[in-house]
């Protein structure tokens, strides 16, 4: 299971529906909604890498309000 944090930037005024848009997606474990450089965070978790880029291209890059991602993989989890 591939774990990923993705960081948003939305379009001003967009942020709660671009939010609206992604929580409720299987893949997104977690999400809120942050003050700061980034508007939403996103934890995701799929299967494989590709899987991932699925999401990437066929969620994300779909969704016109978002102006910018960025995604980081995690290589290790303590919990």
């Amino acid at each position: 299971m591939i774990e990923a944090f993705v960081l948003i930037v939305v379009k001003p005024g967009n942020e709660e529906k671009v939010y609206e848009k992604l929580k409720n997606d299987p893949r997104v474990k977690e999400a809120y909604r942050v003050y700061g450089e980034y508007d939403i965070i996103l934890r995701v978790e799929v299967p494989t890498i590709d899987d991932l880029d699925k999401f990437h291209d066929e969620t994300l890059r779909k969704i016109k309000e978002i102006e910018m991602t960025e995604t980081l993989i995690a290589s290790t989890y303590r919990g």
